[in-house]
C-alpha cells in the first residue's frame, strides 16, 4: 500500500505536464481544426531554453526560463501559424502533414545544434528534497510542476472569462462565421491563440526539465498523450482538459506499477477509445445556439 500511494505524486506530475501541453491544443484544435503535430518539437524548445539559461542567473535560473521559454515557443508558434498554417485553414489532414514534416525539420535542426544525445538541465538547489504527507513522499519538483500546472489554468480561466481578448477568443470557438460578421477579426485571434498554445508548450517544456534528460525527441513522447487528453476532455474545453489530463495521468502512473511502460500506454489507449464509443463528443460539448 505505501508502495501504490507513492505513486499518487507521480501521476499527479503526469497529470500535471500532460494538461500544460493540452490547454494550447486544446484552443488550437478546438478554435481553428489544426491538428499541430510540431507541437511537440515547442515543448523541446522550451526545455532546450531551460538547458540552455542554467547557471546565468544561479539558483533562480530555472524560474527565468519559464517566461523565457513561453516567448521563444509562442514566437515559434507565431512564425509557423503565419508562414504556413494560415494558408491550410478548413483542411485538417493537411495540416496534420504539414506539421508533422515541420516537426522532423525541427527535430534535425536540434541535433545539429545541440547533439544526438541527451542532456541534462539541473535543478535548483531549492526544488531537491521532499516531504511526507501522511506517509506519502512528495518530491518537490513534482509539487513545484502541480503549482505550475494549478497557476497555467487559473491563468487561462481569467484569461478567457475576464478579459476582451479571451471573451473574442470563445466566440470564434463557438462560431467562426458569427464572430466575423460581428466584426472580430478571426485572424488576428487564430495567432494569439497560436501564440499562447504554443508559450504554455514551452512552459511544460521547462517543467520536464526537472523528471527527465533532454533531447531532440522529447515532445514525441508526450504529443500523442495530450491529443489523448483534448478528444477525451472535448474541443475547446477547459474543464474538459483538466479531468481528463488528471484522469488519463492517474491511470498511466498506476498501470505502469502494475505492469510496464508499453503495457500500461496500450491499456489507456484502450481506456480512451471504449470511453470514446460512449461518449465520442469527449466529457464535455460545446453548445452553440442550435443546441439551446
Amino acid at each position: 500500500m505505501e508502495a501504490l500511494a507513492n505513486q499518487l505524486p507521480i501521476g499527479l506530475s503526469i497529470a500535471a505536464v500532460l494538461l500544460l501541453i493540452a490547454l494550447g491544443l486544446t484552443f488550437t484544435f478546438g478554435q481553428m481544426g489544426v491538428i499541430n503535430m510540431a507541437h511537440g518539437e515547442f515543448i523541446m524548445a522550451g526545455a532546450y531554453t531551460a538547458y540552455l539559461l542554467q547557471g546565468w542567473a544561479g539558483e533562480q535560473s530555472f524560474l527565468l526560463a519559464l517566461p523565457v521559454a513561453f516567448a521563444v515557443a509562442g514566437l515559434l508558434g507565431l512564425l509557423l501559424e503565419w508562414a504556413l498554417i494560415r494558408r491550410f485553414y478548413g483542411r485538417p489532414l493537411d495540416t496534420l502533414l504539414l506539421t508533422w514534416g515541420v516537426s522532423l525539420i525541427l527535430q534535425q535542426l536540434a541535433r545539429d545544434l545541440f547533439g544526438a544525445p541527451n542532456v541534462q538541465a539541473t535543478a535548483p538547489g531549492w526544488l531537491t528534497g521532499g516531504i511526507d504527507l501522511m506517509g506519502v513522499r512528495m518530491p518537490y519538483n513534482r509539487l513545484f510542476i502541480l503549482g505550475l500546472a494549478v497557476v497555467c489554468v487559473v491563468g487561462v480561466w481569467w484569461y478567457l472569462a475576464k478579459s476582451p481578448q479571451g471573451r473574442r477568443m470563445r466566440a470564434v470557438v463557438q462560431d467562426r462565421e458569427l464572430a466575423a460578421y460581428s466584426g472580430i477579426a478571426t485572424g488576428r485571434v487564430d495567432r494569439f491563440t497560436f501564440l499562447l498554445g504554443s508559450g504554455l508548450a514551452g512552459v511544460a517544456g521547462v517543467a520536464l526539465t526537472l523528471v527527465g534528460p533532454v533531447g531532440p525527441g522529447l515532445g514525441t513522447f508526450y504529443i500523442v498523450d495530450a491529443f489523448l487528453v483534448v478528444v477525451a476532455g472535448g474541443l475547446g474545453q477547459l474543464r474538459g482538459a483538466v479531468i481528463a489530463a488528471v484522469a488519463l495521468g492517474m491511470l498511466n502512473s498506476f498501470l505502469e506499477f502494475w505492469s510496464d511502460a508499453s503495457l500500461a500506454k496500450v491499456l489507456v489507449f484502450v481506456v480512451v477509445i471504449a470511453f470514446l464509443q460512449v461518449r465520442p463528443q469527449g466529457m464535455f460539448v460545446l453548445r452553440g445556439r442550435s443546441l439551446v
